[in-house]
């Protein structure tokens, strides 16, 4: 590579202008007729050239190497049948042909798993970017062609690309697609699911029509069965009956194939786990005050201030056996619908609270007994006691009393006490924890009241009074929930008596508890998903230990992790999960779903080999498509513009484009004359211009001498 190159030695402006006048004087030398014009115009041309600085500029060259881009495809796809050992044989054959085509360098691409799929098409293009655009000979991918970012395609490709295609024409499968799928469901109401069972690739046609047998079960309770048609769309309805996370799953066997092909690639896609949150739409509470008191508003102003709770109250001011000889039609209180509240409609509420209700006569005997069976059948009541329960007009003295936790003693102590918590009041999540109850002495306020009870031997005393008196007793009764607090002093709490105390969050856990909260069980079994598939077990309990965990992983392994203690009743385990997918845990009678990621992966959503995403970009580059079922291609060498791919006698071949790419290693500069020459040439050309007009001045003065003679 060589060529001039200009240094000027003075400004360009004066180097034109000392061209310009050289041109002027051979041109005024010319108009007057000077026969050494020419030479003195290029001596003055010379002297503008010379000073320009002419040099010969010479660079070496040396030739590059061409790039080929193998990218090898080791995504969980890749595991599926005959898959793993045909990209094997791939790689192995196209790096050994590529290392021995002269002058070519290979930069090899391996693509993983990542949680959003296979990112080939992302891992191409940052392949393709890096290399220089002259230099690259051809792009090879070894892949099943499943990618999940088609988008990151590069839109052209200076060189062909070629697919290297994994798996098998008589591959099939069949999977599950969940269509639609909610992430909150009202509690006993109906929500749908929309899903199908879909066919993909070959399917054999014992099991190409029919229908399925699908299964279904939440939180891994009773499992259902039901035949569902393939290839579609139904809608699945289902009924959820607890706040808190709800975890369906929905699956169906793989379906049993006697061919030579086998059956479908993979089961994983078969069963998915849907997570739905279950929340109810209104909590109903009917609050029954049975006299006013000053702790009267403390239940209503908690009810009212929750949106989520619908609240009816009621407060008894005038007894039936009040005789004050009023007329009746002249009283501007309504009566009390006992019959519509508590036999009508009962079931409606998720929560009766009887406030410091005597038995007067308002409710007969069958009403009770209706409310004990509400109770009995998953309803909750809770009883804030006053002196009336040590009386004879105690609801325990009512067949309400059956299912109360505690009996009383017909005692009532009028004396300054601190409430504090028992052991299982540290443990059950109604009183742990509770703002202020930390230690040995709480920093509470004091009551000033309570009634004396003997609590039934399996109901849990979360709270004592005087002399370690119980206070607050919570029992479970057949399916429902029974809560007696005895005294009416919690309101001394909320107006600072002594400097008050968590009155507004005791009573809401409470009556939380008492409908059921996933948040308050005591004994629960929680797992809490952080950064990937680590997880932190929490098992509460009012046991004084717990564990081991049993995990059954997703392939049916299972194993056992200790629990540490964290607290009272409280215990907990971090733990890392091997792979994504569904697991089961075990402690005890406690059972729990747990769903790390998706059930079946995104890279066994689509199992079946298919270059299609990849089929534009390989015909605009002139590559081609090459099934490794039939055989690894050949690779050869192909001018630029020629086809890169195509079939003999032996079998497919692929080609990649030499480029002839080369680089700059040397650069020399040299004048393109010594200084001393271009004096010389100076000069020359001066003197040949002198020496012309020299010569015309000679022969212009013999003439005259040649012709004169004596007169």
């Amino acid at each position: 590579m060589t060529q001039i190159r200009f240094d000027p030695m003075l400004p360009w402006w004066a180097i034109a202008a000392l061209a310009a006048l050289a041109l002027l004087v051979g041109g005024f030398a010319l108009w007057r007729g000077l026969r050494g014009w020419a030479w003195r115009g290029l001596a003055g041309l010379a002297a503008a050239l010379a000073l320009a600085g002419p040099a010969l500029e010479i660079g070496s060259r040396a030739g590059l190497s061409d790039i080929v881009i193998l990218i090898d495809d080791r995504s969980a796809s890749q595991t599926l049948p005959e898959r793993g050992p045909q990209t094997d044989g791939a790689v192995e054959a196209m790096t050994r042909r590529i290392a021995a085509l002269p002058d070519t360098e290979l930069r090899r691409i391996t693509v993983g798993d990542d949680d959003d799929g296979t990112l080939l098409a992302t891992e191409l293009a940052r392949a393709i970017a890096a290399e220089p655009e002259t230099r690259l000979a051809g792009v090879i991918a070894v892949t099943d062609g499943r990618l999940h970012d088609p988008s990151m395609l590069p839109a052209s490709v200076p060189a062909p690309v070629h697919v290297l295609l994994t798996g098998r024409p008589q591959d099939w499968d069949r999977r599950l697609v969940i269509e639609e799928a909610p992430a909150f469901g009202l509690i006993d109401q109906e929500v749908t699911i929309r899903l199908r069972i879909e066919d993909q690739g070959a399917v054999p046609p014992e099991v190409e029509a029919g229908s399925v047998n699908l299964r279904l079960s939440i939180d891994g309770e009773a499992e259902q069965t039901l035949a569902v048609p393939l290839n579609t769309s139904i809608t699945l309805p289902l009924m959820l009956d607890h706040a808190g996370q709800n975890v369906v799953q929905i699956g169906f066997d793989a379906p049993a194939v006697d061919t030579p092909e086998g059956g479908e690639l993979t089961d994983r896609n078969n069963s998915t786990a849907i997570s739905i949150t279950g929340v109810r739409d209104r909590l109903r509470v009917l609050l029954v005050s049975g006299e006013p008191h000053a702790g009267e508003r403390t239940w209503r102003n908690l009810l009212k201030s929750d949106a989520a709770v619908d609240l009816i109250h009621f407060t008894i001011l005038r007894p039936p056996d009040k005789s004050d000889g009023v007329p009746v039609n002249e009283l501007s209180l309504i009566a009390f619908p006992t019959q519509e509240l508590f036999m009508e409609r009962i079931s409606d509420f998720d929560l009766i609270i009887f406030d410091r209700y005597s038995v007067r006569g308002i409710l007969p005997p069958d009403y009770y007994l209706n409310i004990a069976r509400y109770v009995e059948e998953g309803g909750a009541i809770l009883v804030s006691a006053g002196p009336e329960m040590a009386g004879v007009e105690s609801l325990y003295l009512s067949p309400l009393g059956q299912i109360l936790p505690a009996r009383p003693t017909g005692q009532v102590l009028e004396e300054p006490y601190l409430p504090r918590l028992t052991d299982e009041g540290r443990r059950h999540p109604v009183t742990a924890g509770l703002p202020g109850g930390e230690g040995d002495e709480p920093t509470w306020g004091r009551w000033l009241r309570m009634g004396t009870v003997m609590p039934d031997p399996g109901a849990q005393v979360a709270m004592t009074g005087v002399d370690d008196q119980p206070l607050l007793i919570l029992d479970r009764v057949g399916e429902g929930r029974v809560a007696l607090l005895t005294s009416d002093q919690v309101w001394l709490w909320g107006r600072g008596f002594e400097g008050g105390g968590p009155q507004l969050e005791l009573l809401r856990r409470i009556a939380h508890w008492s409908m059921k909260e996933p948040e308050l069980e005591e004994e629960a079994l929680l797992a809490d998903v952080r950064d990937d598939l680590s997880v932190r077990f929490t098992r509460r309990t009012m046991a004084d230990s717990a564990g081991p965990l049993i995990v059954t992983r997703p392939d049916g392994g299972t194993d056992e992790i200790a629990l540490a203690p964290a607290g009272p009743g409280r215990f907990i385990a971090d733990w890392t999960a091997p792979e994504p997918g569904l697991y089961r845990l075990e402690d005890g009678d406690l059972r729990r779903v747990l769903a790390l990621g998706p059930a079946a992966p995104r890279e066994f959503e689509q199992t079946v080999a298919d270059a299609a995403t990849l089929a534009n970009l390989v015909t605009e580059t002139g590559g081609g498509v090459v099934r490794l079922s039939d055989g690894v291609p050949d690779l050869r060498t192909v001018a630029p513009g020629r086809n890169a791919h195509g079939s003999a006698a032996l079998g497919d071949w692929i080609a990649v484009t030499p480029r002839e790419a080369a680089t700059v290693t040397g650069l020399e500069r040299r004048p393109l004359l010594p200084g001393w020459a271009w004096l010389l040439l100076i000069a020359g050309l001066i003197l040949a211009g002198w020496l012309r007009e020299g010569r015309r001045g000679q022969a212009g003065g013999q003439a005259p001498s040649a012709g004169a003679g004596p007169a």
